[in-house]
């Protein structure tokens, strides 16, 4: 793995044996990672040789198998939690992605916390796995909602936070990188405002954890949340981080196998954290797997990623502002916003777009994405969207404007 000591994007992309293919007779240009990143050899492999070599269940067995197993799945939940700056292993909890976490978070968190008249603030440019988990809870407990408005380029309306957050507010959920706007959020100044009324700050950090450096003690924050299988990880398998003496207050999300110590006929008593939120057989393969994926993004350098991701935002941006008809949603600076770019082009549908894009082999998404508040707020029904990751080139951008060109011939 030498090759990847300097960031060579020709070298990286022989890692991920899915870019080899061809679509309608074209190589693919993959560019949603948002929704899910491709996934390297070392990963890939890594989930073979758990069912080939060790597979068995963790924390049960004393033979060989167990044992290698339970090493490995702790092993690499030691790897995530200094990937994202946590203070022990301990303060990181598995789960099946980000959703579950916040989830996690508002059932056990929430639920033994707030009281109605309660406030929670969330932002106009969540997504809904950031917004129906405290719906429900709002309704559960008798709390209110609020959110902070966007500007114009769709950053936050950080001037609405004296109004907003109050002495009521018990957590402020915001998204570190929109996945429709691009937009990177003030995520520390954030938390001291929250801080200062007693609020705690979750951060979903699924658009950010695979992209930039995260650090949750720089971030200042409470919570963060995250998805492996946007990380070059597999899917159904994901993180929640807190600190570990809020984790340690909470009560047991889930009940079952492995989340207790004691067990009567009329009452439990519970593991110590994390396992008291790991209730029940974890995704092994995947955890294990998660760590291998870890070790490849640290391999390149999660610096090296985001200046990658940052010259071909700056080109894409370029490029795409050539094509007439065409609007661009987020900020114009590429300073504030990650490698996502969400457009309409003006007569066609986007999911017209999306399907001349395939034609040409050029993989993007196209609908709400799970952010219909923000699309509301944005006027549109629905936008075509182009994510770029640590396996992207420019020459890929330009196959993304010559389809929209063709899109053009073909709609107009």
């Amino acid at each position: 793995m030498s090759i990847l000591s300097q960031f060579d994007v020709l070298a990286i992309r022989r890692e991920f044996p899915i870019l080899q293919q061809e679509v309608n007779g074209k190589l693919v240009a993959f560019l949603d990672s948002a929704a899910s990143s491709q996934k390297p050899r070392q990963v890939i492999d890594c989930l073979e040789d758990f069912y080939r070599r060790y597979n068995a269940n963790v924390h049960r067995g004393i033979y060989k198998f167990s044992e290698e197993a339970t090493f490995a799945y702790e092993r690499s939940r030691g790897k995530v939690a200094r990937f994202i700056g946590a203070a022990s292993p301990r303060e990181l909890v598995f789960t099946r992605n980000a959703t579950e976490a916040v989830n996690l978070v508002a059932r056990a968190w929430g639920d033994a916390t707030l009281r109605p008249g309660d406030r929670i603030l969330l932002t106009l440019m969540e997504h809904h796995s950031n917004i129906v988990p405290w719906q429900m809870l709002a309704e559960r407990v008798g709390a209110k909602l609020d959110y902070l408005n966007l500007d114009s380029e769709g950053r936050l309306a950080l001037e609405e936070l004296d109004a907003k957050l109050t002495e009521r507010t018990r957590l402020v959920a915001v998204t570190h990188q929109s996945n429709v706007l691009g937009t990177i959020n003030p995520v520390t100044y954030l938390a001291r405002r929250a801080h200062a009324v007693g609020a705690k700050l979750l951060v979903d950090g699924a658009q950010s954890v695979p992209h930039m450096p995260v650090n949750v003690q720089e971030l200042e924050c409470d919570f963060l949340v995250f998805s492996g299988h946007k990380m070059c990880g597999p899917t159904g398998i994901g993180g929640l981080w807190a600190r570990r003496e809020i984790l340690e207050a909470m009560p047991p999300f889930l009940g079952g196998g492995s989340m207790i110590k004691v067990v009567e006929l009329d009452h439990s008593t519970y593991a110590d954290v994390p396992a008291r939120f790991e209730a029940g057989t974890p995704a092994i393969a995947e955890a294990i797997a998660l760590g291998e994926a870890v070790d490849f993004l640290n391999r390149v350098g999660m610096q090296a990623i985001r200046r990658h991701e940052l010259e071909l935002l700056g080109y894409a941006l370029g490029r795409l502002a050539e094509v007439s008809g065409l609007t661009i949603h987020g900020p114009h600076s590429t300073d504030q916003r990650g490698g996502v770019i969400s457009f309409t082009l003006a007569g066609v549908h986007p999911h017209d777009v999306a399907a001349v894009l395939d034609s040409e082999g050029v993989a993007v998404r196209a609908g709400h994405h799970c952010a219909q508040p923000l699309h509301r707020h944005l006027d549109v029904p629905a936008t075509t969207r182009a994510s770029f990751y640590i396996y992207n080139t420019a020459e890929e951008i330009d196959r993304l404007v010559a389809g929209l060109e063709k899109a053009k011939r073909l709609f107009a």
